[in-house]
């Protein structure tokens, strides 16, 4: 019997921020199933997975940054892309802080020079898909986000997030453009190399035979989703972002599983069979919201998402990639 066609056969998908976590994961599922992957890469990164499995060799590259208008609009028009998934963004909320600048010029106009390129070009691209973040919510004491909250960012990063989401918002109101927005929870998986995360920092901590360091005072709730949940979720949201029901719409992605960032510590602990090891617990997180979770139902009725994978078998899949990976460090 044979397998049913790819969906994304002899698609031109372009993809930003292909040397991230879920970029690197992202281009090598559409590779497998034959699309024809355009990526605008700023720098140049040999240690992000997108390098190392070889996949970068399979796409084409368009150099150039999300700042640069001309460089988003080439990249669309020249490889006649049809469908754009957006994941660019400086991602870290301690760089931010730092930061501030960079941060709005990549996260927001990074955003809106995209989305005014589909809009130019509105005749190649038919489907358009903008990762956000639970973090667009900002604080709230009403607990899980669900996607009709406000969005409202008050440090640094968080408000990059809002802002970039609400232009989302705005393009497929109102020029009718086929845009879907994914606001996920925290990803991890392999591929993520900052060290500052609690599961990458954490797993590096064990194999040096360290200690963990938490900044926060291991107290704060979140939701953890592995990262072959979120590309089945962008692929998904992808493929119907010009449909009813999903065009102009927003949505939670999660396992529904909410757990503070000591407990995480110690799975992973256990899972490394370290539990020897105790956490230092440093409390000098600043502009870090203190708890956040997702009602990811409106993706489970309108989208027939589920996460595949719980906690414990997202970082037994985890683990032995960050072993690979030290081992052949220098």
């Amino acid at each position: 019997m044979n397998a049913k066609p790819s969906v994304w056969k002899d698609r031109r998908v372009l993809v930003t921020g292909a040397t991230g976590i879920v970029g690197s994961w992202l281009c090598q599922r559409l590779v497998a199933e034959r699309a024809n992957v355009v990526v605008l890469v700023r720098d140049w990164d040999p240690q992000s997975e997108f390098v190392r499995a070889g996949t970068i060799q399979s796409c084409r590259v368009v150099q150039g940054a999300l700042e640069d208008y001309a460089s988003v609009e080439r990249a669309i028009s020249e490889q006649e892309v049809d469908t754009v998934i957006h994941l660019g963004a400086q991602a870290l909320v301690g760089v931010a802080l730092r930061s501030p600048l960079a941060t709005f010029e990549a996260n927001i106009r990074g955003t809106y020079n995209l989305l005014d390129a589909t809009r130019v070009h509105r005749d190649l691209v038919k489907r358009i898909v903008v990762a956000s973040s639970d973090k667009a919510y900002g604080d709230s004491d009403l607990l899980p986000y669900t996607e009709d909250m406000p969005l409202n960012g008050r440090h640094p990063y968080d408000v990059s997030k809002s802002c970039a989401d609400l232009l989302a918002l705005t393009y497929a109101e109102t020029y009718g453009l086929p845009i879907a927005i994914a606001r996920c929870g925290n990803i991890y998986g392999g591929g993520d190399l900052h060290w500052s995360r609690i599961v990458p920092g954490t797993i590096k901590a064990v194999l040096e035979n360290r200690a963990p360091v938490l900044r926060s005072d291991g107290t704060n709730i979140r939701d953890y989703i592995f990262v072959t949940d979120v590309v089945d979720a962008y692929l998904r949201l992808a493929e119907l972002s010009g449909s009813e029901g999903v065009q102009g719409e927003a949505f939670n992605f999660s396992p529904q599983s909410r757990i503070n960032v000591l407990e995480i510590t110690r799975a992973i602990l256990r899972l490394m069979g370290r539990e020897d090891l105790q956490p230092i617990i440093q409390s000098t997180a600043r502009s870090e919201i203190q708890d956040q979770f997702l009602d990811a139902s409106k993706a489970n009725e309108r989208l027939g998402w589920v996460p595949t994978y719980d906690l414990d078998a997202g970082l037994e899949s985890t683990i032995p990639w960050y072993r690979a990976f030290l081992e052949t460090q220098p």
